[in-house]
């Protein structure tokens, strides 16, 4: 099991990724911490090998962070989860080991992919005494087919794009199944399919309309950071 740490001074943001993380086999976050002093604190007395980490924050801030990290020689792997798009700011995070910079508003499964080619890399190299130059070549290519290989059987990307994008453009209001049939062309059992998926990963909620007759309607919503 990958510990992890989310660094990130806005509690509906770090509690949004803790849920989006530990959907994610394999991973369980065991703190989360308000800024970057109080991260020191956890990774000073906490076995923690993965740390989720925002760049704005109180008292001590992402980067500066990170550059203590290193200053004290603790080798912990850090993903940016961040608003901060600058690109010095990502030059220089990278340059200080970052192992991915998320920019948000993302989608769930970039999230997903990244958490996945850690889980890869980390059982690669904690897990072989030995390496094989095809197993460097997996932890440091892009892994661009590893959304069809952690999608549920079943389902297709291009189908999950077309309905997931359907769903975005309407954020703003709830959608039926039918309505998502509809429009992307497939069966109401396909789209609530796709639909049931897209909640399962935290990306779309649920909502449940009881009318005064017949059987309640079920809404769905897109949601992201």
């Amino acid at each position: 099991m990958i510990t992890v740490l989310i660094v990130e001074d806005d509690p509906m943001v770090a509690q949004l990724n803790k849920r989006y993380v530990e959907s994610v086999n394999g991973f369980h976050v065991i703190a989360i911490a308000r800024n970057g002093d109080e991260a020191l604190g956890y990774v000073r007395n906490s076995a923690i090998d993965l740390i989720i980490l925002d760049i704005y924050m109180p008292k001590l801030d992402g980067i500066s962070f990170l550059k203590e990290l290193r200053k004290q020689s603790i080798k912990i792997d850090v993903i940016l989860v961040t608003a901060a798009r600058e690109t010095e700011n990502i030059d220089e995070v990278l340059k200080l080991g970052a192992v991915d910079y998320l920019i948000k508003p993302f989608e769930f499964e970039r999230l997903k992919r990244s958490l996945n080619n850690y889980l890869l890399r980390h059982q690669l190299l904690h897990k072989k005494n030995q390496i094989e130059q095809e197993d460097i070549d997996k932890i440091t290519s892009k892994q661009e087919n590893i959304l069809d290989y952690t999608l549920q059987k079943g389902l297709h990307k291009n189908t999950l794009e077309r309905i997931r994008n359907f769903v975005r453009a309407n954020r703003e209001q709830a959608v039926t199944s039918e309505a998502v049939a509809e429009q992307i062309g497939v069966s109401r059992v396909t789209a609530r399919r796709y639909l049931e998926y897209l909640v399962s990963i935290q990306e779309v909620k649920l909502e449940i309309e009881y009318g005064s007759t017949g059987r309640p309607s079920h809404l769905y919503k897109y949601i992201h950071l």
